[in-house]
């Protein structure tokens, strides 16, 4: 998943709907600031089932487990399913960047990767959701017009040919139903 901007609302209405044994690792890129103290993902693990947690380098992205980026960093997969974190330079003015995120999953994990851009202020990820697609992934976007900040699922949508794109309460639900059927 992606967010930026307007995402911490997002974030908060699909997460804590997922359950505790979640068939699947869901990795997130937020933009966030490089001084972050860890709040919103302590908050946000204390009102979800799934564990939710900071990606830490080399660790194995496991099933019923949210793990974020961390300020800062870019946050890759590699093709065992381990985390690499890399502080080079910021893509789409970013650090993490969502489109870094996206394009190693797309080769550790496609085409049984489901890729979600949600509100956001920029284009982040609208490249790496198209080579999410391009490698048999599903797509989803946040509805522009349900979006605080348009724009990161505009240039998505844009950039793409999506498989859903959905409101926020719509969101979790199709997770839920997805990885049953998809991965």
């Amino acid at each position: 998943m992606g967010v930026s901007a307007g995402g911490s609302r997002a974030l908060q209405m699909i997460v804590p709907g997922l359950p505790e044994n979640f068939p699947v690792p869901v990795v997130i890129v937020q933009h966030i600031s490089p001084n972050s103290d860890g709040y919103f993902i302590r908050d946000l693990n204390s009102k979800s089932k799934i564990r939710v947690m900071e990606a830490i380098e080399k660790q194995k992205a496991t099933a019923g487990h949210v793990y974020f980026a961390p300020p800062n960093y870019h946050l890759m997969i590699e093709e065992d399913g381990s985390f690499s974190l890399a502080v080079s330079e910021r893509v789409n003015f970013a650090r993490p960047s969502i489109d870094v995120l996206f394009e190693s999953a797309v080769c550790a994990w496609c085409p049984g990767l489901i890729g979600v851009i949600l509100s956001g202020a920029n284009n982040d990820g609208a490249l790496g959701l198209k080579r999410i697609k391009q490698h048999g992934g599903y797509t989803i976007v946040q509805d522009p017009v349900s979006a605080e900040v348009d724009s990161m699922p505009k240039a998505a949508i844009a950039k793409c040919r999506v498989d859903r794109i959905l409101r926020l309460e719509e969101m979790t639900p199709l997770l839920n139903s997805l990885v049953g059927e998809f991965i």
